[in-house]
């Protein structure tokens, strides 16, 4: 079998019927499975090309990412992959390198090349984004940031900063160091911190100083020699796992032990922070579910079908063994 018209006689049903099921449309469950079984037994793969060709509107999904060396990128474009393959559709990526103005030539460049959506996980969303992005008029869907025009898939970093201050000074702690991002990441470098301070002014009697760092583990080694330079806290809460890291790295070359000396904590839940010792206590945050959410939306708003203007994931602490339990000591 080499076409949908073969497929469509096979199955019993319309051709319109088979392009709309390899177009992530809406078709009946009873006739997906009966579908699903014919493309299968007959080793069917869809000509995406002469498709694009034929129809105004492709099965390609364009995905911009700031950067491809991070666990949180890669594990959200592993959910996208998942889904998009999952519902016939392709995934293309343009990596901007942490650089807004090729953040711009991706949607454009993407555009060109026929793509029927748009997934972007953007650091900050300007004025010129939102340009670029309705000259090239196709569906977007904003990963990890949220604006108002925009649809977009967050995880509550509110909550998350919340979580962890609350969970920092019931262990005791009262000289807490801060160490975040620049604010204009609205979701980590301002909204964690704004839970995090939530969180320290229900308790009385805390000591909090507020450092930046970039994002890359060399720049955090750097910002954590300032920090330590500068005051000793008790503890590190740092706005992501790279960041712990590199303030890990920064106390072990100056033989401060952890967390005996020095307790740290991230966001993210990476896998190194299992394997690291002492494990990391961080907040996890579900990347793959939120990269298949994502894709699943902009399909759905590719076929003109109603979607959430915010989604919004859930995440949880992990406590380890990188935060020394203070309560009862002196501090």
């Amino acid at each position: 079998m080499k076409t949908i018209i073969d497929i469509a006689r096979a199955a019993g049903v319309a051709k319109s019927t088979v392009s709309r099921y390899l177009n992530g449309g809406s078709v009946s469950e009873e006739t997906r499975e009966k579908i699903e079984r014919i493309i299968k037994q007959h080793n069917y793969v869809p000509n995406t090309f002469a498709q694009s060709l034929k129809a105004k509107k492709t099965s390609i999904i364009g995905t911009i990412v700031p950067r491809l060396d991070s666990f949180a990128v890669s594990q959200t474009l592993m959910g996208i992959d998942d889904e998009l393959r999952d519902r016939q559709h392709q995934l293309l990526i343009s990596s901007a390198n942490q650089d807004m103005n090729r953040e711009i030539e991706a949607i454009y460049d993407l555009a060109r090349q026929k793509i029927s959506g748009l997934l972007f996980m953007a650091v900050e969303i300007t004025e010129r984004h939102l340009i670029a992005i309705r000259d090239c008029k196709v569906p977007v869907v904003v990963i990890g940031q949220r604006h108002s025009s925009l649809h977009s898939v967050v995880h509550d970093d509110f909550h998350a900063g919340y979580i962890m201050g609350k969970h920092i000074v019931e262990k005791g702690h009262r000289r807490i160091a801060y160490l975040g991002v620049t604010e204009q990441d609205i979701a980590v470098g301002v909204m964690r911190k704004e839970g995090f301070k939530k969180a320290l002014a229900e308790y009385s009697g805390c000591e909090v100083r507020y450092y930046e760092s970039g994002f890359r583990m060399n720049a955090a080694v750097e910002a954590a020699e300032r920090l330590l330079d500068d005051w000793m806290p008790s503890i590190v809460a740092c706005a992501t796992d790279n960041i712990a890291l590199g303030v890990m790295r920064a106390a072990f070359l100056r033989q401060i032990p952890i967390p005996a000396g020095l307790s740290v904590t991230g966001f993210g839940g990476y896998e190194v922070t299992e394997i690291i010792h002492p494990a990391l206590t961080t907040v996890r945050y579900h990347y793959k579910q939120a990269g298949r959410l994502a894709a699943e939306n902009i399909i759905a708003l590719v076929n003109r079908e109603p979607v959430d203007m915010v989604s919004v994931l859930d995440c949880q602490i992990i406590d380890r063994e990188s935060v020394d339990n203070l309560q009862g000591s002196s501090i």
